[in-house]
């Protein structure tokens, strides 16, 4: 398992990872609703921001792994990460994306303490 590093999980990193996922799930949401094209690229700017998250987050930084599993990653995130880059564009794709989102910030607050 790849562990958390706990000194770059504090508060601050993590309010301003989920500010910057707020403000790009509110264009997500709004593509959606159009029916606009964009939502693709959009989720998948999400995607990478998650990923780097995670990343950038454990110890040691490197790639993003499928293989090995996260102590920051949500139950089951890596399956439904999976289901979300299979399927972008998809509005269930975005409701699982924006429900790892939540998870992780959870997760993030649990193993600060």
């Amino acid at each position: 398992m790849i562990a958390v590093n706990k000194e770059k999980i504090s508060k601050v990193a993590v309010n301003e990872w989920y500010e910057s996922w707020e403000q790009l799930q509110q264009k997500i949401h709004l593509a959606h609703d159009a029916r606009d094209s964009s939502v693709g690229q959009l989720m998948q700017q999400a995607i990478e921001q998650f990923e780097h998250f995670i990343v950038s987050s454990s110890e040691p930084s490197a790639e993003f792994s499928e293989i090995e599993p996260y102590e920051l990653m949500p139950i089951n995130g890596m399956e439904r990460l999976s289901f979300v880059k299979m399927r972008p564009s998809q509005y269930a794709a975005y409701r699982q994306l924006d429900e790892l989102y939540k998870e992780t910030k959870k997760r993030c607050a649990r193993l600060r303490l």
